[in-house]
């Protein structure tokens, strides 16, 4: 294991965030209020409201390491990279970083507009602390990386936001920084570029540089990282090997987990049963709030049954898309499994081993019979979120207009 390169101690980061009273203020208004305050008298004061988006935050990064950063919206990923990048400074504890840092956060960031990509090329690495000699050394290597040559004497202002991303990763990954840090802006990117990023990020860690890696897709995570951590609400959840912070993400209970239906009057059938929960496990049987593509699934149909054994229970899962077309239908049924009840099952189960579902949101529709007789019918009975995995192992999944699921297949060359 090598040297830490990146000690964080009781980090924080509070923001303000001041109620305004009226739309505008005007100078007499500024003057008056400095008067009054001078004078004893402030008045009331427009209220404010403090935001911890990081709190108490402690880890160690080492040498060589590629470190995923994962986390729910507003959990604090974005602040940190910031601060690590002395773009916003804590407001409490410390971090002490041991070598040249480059950022990649957002499209624009450390980019001239009115400079050409040439231009810029050397401006950045000059703020690395790098010879124009070195800079030159690492030139056509960078223009090749970001596919940019007929463009590099334009202005930057008028590049498209992939063409202004393919450069500033390919200047923030050539000119040998000690550290790398990326956000989320790979997903400005086509599915090419992302790979080629990808790829690019595990050779700068081969070489002893180190990698911070934000981004909601746990397939990229996957396969680059070697080590994650976990945020919630500004806080180190976990940090560790990838696939084990990962599945810890996943079974983070938010409220999402769990589809309630016990409530619900607006179903049909005869009332042998009554589907009253949905829940997801993952294939060790541990509750998880999201399903992941290509991860062990366990879907649990809770019910509630009368006295005594029903016979012949058929139970069915219809699963939809976001514009409520039918893409699977899971049926006991066409399995030939159906189900004497005895007395005390309350629940079916049904196992997807590697879940085929890209990730998104779907809404799915349950059905029973019981000897032959509709028992319970949900339409629309709830939705359930599916996060992305490495399914195929490649760290690549078909764009997300490019179909609901996905399945194992090869391609051979005769």
């Amino acid at each position: 294991m090598g040297s830490a390169i990146i000690t964080a101690e009781g980090l924080g980061k509070k923001f303000v965030l001041q109620a305004q009273r009226e739309r505008y203020t005007a100078l007499r208004d500024v003057l008056g209020k400095k008067a009054r305050n001078l004078l004893g008298g402030g008045g009331g004061q427009a209220s404010t409201n403090e935001f911890w988006a990081l709190k108490d935050l402690s880890f160690t990064v080492q040498e060589g390491d590629r470190v995923g950063i994962v986390g729910r919206n507003g959990a604090g990923k974005s602040t940190l990279l910031k601060v690590l990048s002395r773009i916003v400074d804590p407001t409490e504890g410390r971090v002490e970083i041991n070598g040249r840092l480059a950022s990649l956060l957002e499209v624009g960031t450390g980019f001239h507009p009115e400079l050409s990509g040439r231009e810029n090329i050397f401006l950045n690495g000059s703020i690395l602390g790098m010879s124009r000699a070195e800079i030159r050394a690492r030139f056509d290597e960078i223009v090749a990386f970001a596919e940019v040559e007929r463009f590099l004497d334009t202005p930057v202002k008028r590049y498209s936001s992939g063409m202004y991303v393919r450069l500033a990763f390919a200047v923030a990954a050539h000119l040998e920084p000690e550290i790398l840090i990326v956000d989320e802006v790979l997903a400005v990117g086509d599915a090419e570029f992302q790979r080629k990023c990808i790829g690019k990020m595990k050779e700068v860690s081969s070489g002893g540089r180190t990698v911070l890696f934000v981004s909601h897709n746990m397939a990229a995570v996957q396969n680059l990282c070697n080590t994650a951590m976990y945020l919630s609400h500004g806080q180190l959840v976990s940090q560790g090997p990838t696939d084990q912070v990962v599945a810890e993400y996943l079974r983070a209970a938010d409220g999402s987990n769990g589809s309630e239906l016990a409530s619900r009057n607006d179903r049909q059938g005869n009332g042998a049963i009554r589907f009253t929960q949905l829940a997801l496990c993952d294939g060790q049987g541990r509750s998880i709030a999201a399903a992941q593509t290509g991860a062990d699934l366990r879907m649990d149909l809770h019910f509630s049954a009368g006295h005594g054994p029903l016979r012949n229970l058929h139970v069915a899962m219809g699963i939809d898309d976001v514009y409520g077309q039918r893409i699977l239908h899971l049926s006991n049924e066409t399995t030939g499994q159906i189900f004497d009840v005895a007395d005390g099952s309350s629940r079916v189960s049904i196992h997807m081993p590697r879940c085929p579902l890209l990730p998104g949101s779907y809404g799915f529709t349950l059905f029973s019979t019981v000897n032959g007789e509709m028992a319970d019918y949900l339409l629309n009975a709830g939705t359930f979120h599916v996060e992305s995995g490495d399914y195929f192992g490649t760290g690549r999944l078909p764009a997300g207009d490019q179909g609901s699921f996905i399945t194992d297949h090869r391609f051979t060359l005769s």
